[in-house]
Formats: structure tokens, C-alpha cells, sequence
């Protein structure tokens, strides 16, 4: 039984359109003069709202702000994000043998949304949000405590090369999707353990 820990927003959610969107009205809001585009997400190399607010130009006393602003409007919207297609019977499959988790810099209550909404809630053992303190491999570190108990493997599912690298610092599996929101140029920098291009590969990776 292994630990499969995935990344939220580009990994599970299909949160691009809201993420340009919500930055450009956070921008807005802020009187910060910058056209949000693709770009801004696609080359950080930390995936957080904080370095995406640097990313758009947001003065550095306005950061939390933008966060804050960013968090809410996904927290407002009338209904959480779309999955990405085939990820919902992924899930479903790995569940049956295996524990899961998120770990990700959006908020916990705006992940438990998207899962109720699509029916895998009680699947996902826990989440890690930006509300819980810590890094990224923090947090890892703290799930493989929770549920690794004899050395089973732990996998670090992400679309960014932040995933990737938190994964390596915390010493588990790391797999690059390419459906998210960072090129694979970009990930390879990373070099991530695997790599896989649509969801229904996983369960070949997991199950190697």
C-alpha cells in the first residue's frame, strides 16, 4: 500500500482560466498595472499565489493581499473546478488499494469543495493546504508520517517544477503530469522520477 500525495490546482483542477482571471482582478483591485497572461504561472519556479503575485508585478507589501484576494474569489465561485478528464476513475481505482492526499498552496476548504463536488471526498485521507503551516516538503514530510507505517513508497504527483523539487527535498517518488500548468521544458529541470502525460497512466507508475 503505497501514499499517493497530488498537487491541486493544474494537477486535479482544471484551475488555469480561474487562476489568469483571479489574478488579473486581484491586480485590478490592487491598482497594480499588469496584463495577466499564461506566462506569469507557466514560468515560475515556485508555484504558490505569493510568487505569483511577484510574477504580476505586485509590490511586495501587497502580496498578501493578492493572496488573500485570490483564495476568496475561488472560495466565491458557484461552483468548484472541472477535473481533468479521466482523473476521477483514477482516483477511484487507487483509492481501493492504496491512502491519498493533496498537498497544495490553495486553501483545504477550497479542495474538499472540488472533491465533494466530484464525488471523491471520503476517498482522500487528508489535505494540506495553505492553511496548514510548513512547505511543500513540509507537508509531504508530515503525511508520510501519518500514514507510512513500514516503509511502503510515497509518490509526489505535481504539475510544477516546485512539486518536483519539494518531492525530491522530502525524499519520495516524484511524477510530472503534463496536463497542468507548467511546460515540460520547465519540469525536466526538476528531473522528476517519472513522467506520465495522461491520467490513466498513474496506475501503471504506481503500480511498478
Amino acid at each position: 500500500m503505497a501514499l499517493i500525495i497530488f498537487d491541486y490546482d493544474g494537477v486535479l483542477a482544471d484551475t488555469l482560466d480561474d487562476l489568469i482571471r483571479f489574478g488579473q482582478e486581484a491586480c485590478d483591485r490592487l491598482s497594480v498595472k499588469h496584463l495577466v497572461t499564461k506566462d506569469d504561472i507557466s514560468n515560475l519556479e515556485v508555484m504558490s499565489f505569493a510568487t505569483y503575485g511577484k510574477a504580476c508585478e505586485v509590490p511586495e507589501n501587497l502580496i498578501d493581499e493578492f493572496v488573500k484576494i485570490n483564495l476568496n474569489l475561488f472560495a466565491e465561485k458557484d461552483s468548484p473546478p472541472a477535473i481533468f478528464n479521466g482523473l476521477r476513475e483514477v482516483i477511484q481505482k487507487l483509492s481501493a488499494n492504496h491512502k491519498i492526499a493533496v498537498v497544495t498552496t490553495n486553501s483545504s476548504q477550497n479542495v474538499h469543495a472540488f472533491l465533494n463536488e466530484h464525488g471523491l471526498d471520503s476517498l482522500v485521507h487528508a489535505v494540506y493546504g495553505v492553511d496548514t503551516p510548513g512547505s511543500k516538503t513540509h507537508k509531504i514530510s508530515i503525511a508520510r508520517e501519518r500514514f507510512v507505517e513500514n516503509g511502503e513508497a510515497v509518490f509526489m504527483i505535481g504539475d510544477s517544477l516546485s512539486d518536483i523539487r519539494a518531492a525530491k527535498e522530502a525524499g519520495v517518488i516524484s511524477v510530472a503530469v503534463t496536463w497542468g500548468h507548467q511546460s515540460l521544458k520547465t519540469l525536466m529541470q526538476g528531473e522528476p522520477d517519472h513522467v506520465v502525460n495522461y491520467p490513466g497512466e498513474l496506475n501503471e507508475v504506481i503500480a511498478k
